[in-house]
């Protein structure tokens, strides 16, 4: 581990994960500030506090079904850096919209302004779409063979430092000073983004399909007939689902089952963000280096095991007084607080552990001048698996499934998980 802390030094990774890091920062302040904002401030209703949560998800899913294709094939026939500064400066345009969304909502504009922010969550999803597989792709171009999965737990970790700095940031910030924030972010991110090197094309031109749909069958079906790379994206799927019902279910649940404020909901996503960065380094200090699925079913069946015990803690939760929410203060000093936000932690940190070989897998069983589009096609899955984790919740809540019953579902899913990763251990190591 060690050794891959030291490529922190190198030009050759260190732009790549600051680009990285301020777009995962970025874009969790935004999507925060806007959950936060409609939760608390605008919806006083569980069910439409969920619903627009499972909106707000689904409209950063769409792109990765539609365009992950083209992005892959572009990211696979032109100089991945270069893609890159092009998405970048396209997030300070994205943003100056959020900003406005932001400022038309603070002054008594509510609609037009979530109107403006839910168009900026689709145009961040399209962002991501592009930047997505050539985060991880551009890797095995500028790092050793055994050095790819230390530069992609990484990468990882820094995406949930980020998330957590950018939790923790909306949390604390009016809306005006979000929306100027996001902004001067985005400009940095760009700025940035010039230092990485080059990663040109590998192998022969590539003819792209633009059609969304056509390419989109030739990815997945020309990925998927490799039996480790079919087992990693199902797993990773699978894992994705989980982490689908789990983030459009939080908010509404820190808020009505937990009865806390935004300040304990902004703790206990960053607690959720510090254990994945944790499980992400020490994935990679027990493999040494070697991708490997070897702690995967132990892992998400762990992760499962915890989400449990998170469902149980809800039940019977002390709630605080009729009108009112605990604060900070007040949430820590009940009893079974401490143990919630351990569970969480044990989740998460899990959930890191079981997902980051995965993603190496990805690169390292392809050649170089196909690693996009097979990160690419693994998003167009992913993102499936994400909807389908959304139409579920919605499917639940119409028929009156609480939110902690609703986490039993995950915990459900966790042994074809595991089932998955075991396949993929003995099928590859």
């Amino acid at each position: 581990m060690l050794n891959a802390l030291g490529l922190l030094k190198e030009r050759r990774f260190l732009p790549l994960f600051v680009t990285q890091f301020l777009g995962a920062f970025n874009d969790n302040l935004f999507k925060t500030s806007l959950v936060l904002f409609a939760t608390y401030h605008i919806y006083n209703s569980a069910e439409t506090e969920q619903n627009f949560n499972a909106i707000a998800t689904a409209l950063g899913i769409l792109p990765f079904v539609l365009l992950s294709a083209l992005s892959g094939q572009l990211a696979d026939s032109h100089d991945k850096a270069r893609i890159i500064r092009i998405v970048k400066t396209a997030e300070i345009a994205i943003m100056l919209l959020g900003a406005g969304g932001m400022m038309l909502a603070l002054y008594d504009m509510t609609q037009i302004g979530l109107g403006l922010m839910l168009g900026a969550v689709l145009c961040l999803g399209v962002h991501s779409t592009f930047f997505g597989p050539i985060k991880y792709a551009i890797l095995p171009q500028h790092l050793h063979e055994d050095e790819v999965l230390g530069g992609t737990g990484l990468v990882e970790a820094g995406t949930y430092i980020a998330i957590l700095l950018g939790t923790v940031l909306a949390g604390i910030l009016a809306v005006q000073h979000a929306a100027i924030a996001v902004l001067i972010v985005a400009m940095i991110g760009w700025a940035v983004s010039f230092q990485i090197p080059t990663a040109p094309r590998e192998g022969p031109p590539l003819k792209i399909d633009y059609n969304p749909f056509t390419a989109s069958w030739r990815l997945i079906s020309g990925t998927m007939h490799i039996r480790r790379l079919f087992l990693a994206i199902c797993a990773i799927s699978f894992f994705w689902t989980m982490g689908a019902v789990l983030i459009i279910i939080f908010p509404p649940l820190a808020k009505n089952v937990l009865t806390a404020d935004k300040h304990v909901s902004t703790l206990m996503i960053a607690l959720f963000s510090i254990g994945v960065a944790v499980g992400s380094v020490l994935i990679n200090a027990l493999l040494k280096g070697h991708t490997s699925a070897r702690y995967g079913p132990a892992a998400v069946l762990v992760m499962g095991a915890f989400v449990v015990a998170f469902s149980l803690l809800c039940r019977g939760w002390p709630a605080a007084p009729a009108g009112t929410l605990y604060d900070l203060v007040d949430f820590i000093q009940i009893p079974r607080a401490i143990l919630v936000m351990l569970v969480l932690m044990g989740i998460a940190v899990s959930g890191g552990m079981f997902v980051v070989p995965l993603y190496a897998f990805l690169t390292t069983t392809v050649t170089k001048d196909q690693t996009a589009r097979t990160v690419a096609a693994n998003n167009v899955v992913n993102a499936g698996a994400m909807v389908t984790g959304a139409v579920v919740v919605q499917g639940l809540s119409f028929s009156g499934v609480t939110p902690e019953n609703m986490l039993l579902v995950v915990a459900v899913m966790s042994p074809i998980a595991a089932w998955l990763a075991k396949k993929l251990h003995l099928a590859c190591d």
